[in-house]
């Protein structure tokens, strides 16, 4: 099961830093497992919640884009749209005390509102007329304003690059679904999409910082080895329901003959940690869900949110070597 994976990132100019985490989460794999935690408001009540739970903090801290998407709809958008944008405001301040001052590792989600064509939550596919399809044909206005959105965030992104902080991106999450615009005309269009903006920012940006992870188990639509450090997948069992989810991973990894690091993007549940400290089914890392998921008892107990977190097969914050 845990053979021996290339740390070798996929971008030959990437960053010292980048190749120590890549190094790091190798040597991790089959032997531990980082706890993640996504947030979504700067409130940041999930950490809150696991500290006062366990007394610790996770070593993965996950943060939403979403606000930073530069063509949001407010003119045409529901309550419930504006609250969730204006709650999510200011996130980068808090990737920066992350990264910078508890030196933990942080990963990007951006639920992305489509580059024109959106009506209220505008990354749902139902909520937008924009063509994915086309904007991966080059001369169409679909294409010159996808690649203007990704111009947008990559000067978010570049203030990380120059201060030599690596970030877990996972852009086009869970594009082996129709729900998100950029998985709804099939995951043959999504792939061409990740890697646009793989080269977008690698060579034409020059972001140096980005551990890529391709966050999807259809074989049908990966995006290839050479643009992919870490396969990921997002999952949600029943709750309560904690295992080592080694049928996710088999299913996984079966996208590629590659031994690539394999990690949970998002799960509604924390993973059974004593159950893969003996199964050994190499997860690198997990990122529980926000609000319910992460912040209450719903979806897992105070209990076995501690036992997770005390487990000696746990990478929690304080365990976390210094990486960058």
């Amino acid at each position: 099961m845990n053979k021996r994976i290339n740390p070798a990132p996929c971008n030959d100019k990437a960053s010292n830093e980048v190749k120590a985490v890549l190094r790091y989460l190798s040597e991790l794999s089959g032997k531990g497992m980082i706890t993640g935690q996504h947030t979504q408001t700067t409130v940041q009540k999930e950490l809150r919640y696991i500290e006062e739970v366990t007394g610790k903090l996770p070593a993965l801290c996950g943060f939403e884009l979403l606000a930073y998407s530069p063509n949001i709809n407010y003119g045409d958008a529901s309550e419930a749209c504006l609250i969730e944008v204006e709650e999510n405001k200011n996130t980068l301040d808090n990737a920066w005390d992350w990264a910078l001052y508890m030196r933990g590792l942080i990963t990007f989600t951006w639920h992305w509102f489509s580059p024109f064509g959106s009506r209220d939550k505008g990354f749902y596919s139902e909520h937008t007329t924009f063509d994915a399809s086309r904007a991966i044909l080059g001369g169409t206005e679909e294409h010159k304003r996808l690649i203007a959105d990704m111009d947008h965030m990559a000067e978010l992104l570049k203030p990380f690059c120059e201060k030599s902080i690596p970030i877990l991106w996972r852009p086009f999450h869970e594009s082996e679904g129709d729900w998100f615009w950029w998985g709804a005309k099939g995951p043959e269009v999504a792939k061409q999409l990740y890697r646009m903006m793989y080269e977008r920012y690698t060579v034409y940006h020059g972001l140096n910082n980005l551990i890529w992870v391709w966050n999807s188990p259809n074989p049908e639509g990966y995006v290839g080895d050479d643009v992919c450090d870490v396969i990921s997948l997002d999952v949600y069992p029943p709750k309560h329901t904690h295992t080592d989810l080694d049928k996710e991973y088999m299913e996984l990894t079966a996208i590629t003959p590659a031994n690539k690091l394999t990690a949970l993007g998002e799960i509604g549940v924390v993973p059974s940690l004593p159950m893969l400290s003996e199964t050994r089914i190499p997860w690198v890392w997990y990122m529980t869900w926000s609000n319910d998921f992460g912040a209450s008892e719903e979806w897992t107990t105070k209990e076995e949110l501690r036992r997770a977190y005390d487990h000696p097969y746990a990478v929690t914050l304080d365990k976390l070597p210094r990486l960058y």
